[in-house]
């Protein structure tokens, strides 16, 4: 059953949701939040829009199959841990931060880049799971 209401609905919550999603990501390394609960969040948005219109649809808006995200982030989220050893020689894991804080964001370190690695294999996993669990229905 398709419900225009729903539908018309998502369309305005899908935008917001990633944004929230996307703030929640560069709020993590200060405050609670981060690569985790930021994809959970953005994996939900896309959800929703599932439900709202279709999986083929949604994949459409995707326009990127949800299993390429996971080599993706988990590739940023290992060079970033080998960032600081190869920059300076530090342990891996080290965090090491830019020197001049950006307007909107705040400092940026090698956390935010982790973090976003995290973001991504959360995002992939999730619709991946979910897509095909919708599409065996």
């Amino acid at each position: 059953m398709k419900s225009s209401i729903l539908q018309t609905a998502t369309n305005y919550l899908l935008p917001l949701l990633l944004l929230f999603s996307v703030f929640i990501l560069l709020r993590g390394h200060y405050l609670p939040g981060g690569g985790f609960v930021g994809g959970l969040i953005a994996a939900t948005a896309f959800v929703l829009h599932m439900f709202a219109h279709s999986v083929r649809h949604t994949r459409k808006l995707l326009r990127i199959h949800p299993g390429y995200l996971m080599p993706i982030g988990l590739s940023l989220a290992i060079l970033s841990g080998f960032a600081p050893k190869i920059i300076s020689g530090l342990p891996f894991l080290t965090g090491i931060w830019f020197p001049e804080p950006i307007p909107v964001i705040g400092m940026i370190g090698s956390a935010l880049f982790f973090d976003t690695g995290v973001y991504l294999v959360v995002v992939g996993v999730s619709l991946t799971i979910l897509f095909t669990i919708s599409e065996g229905t």
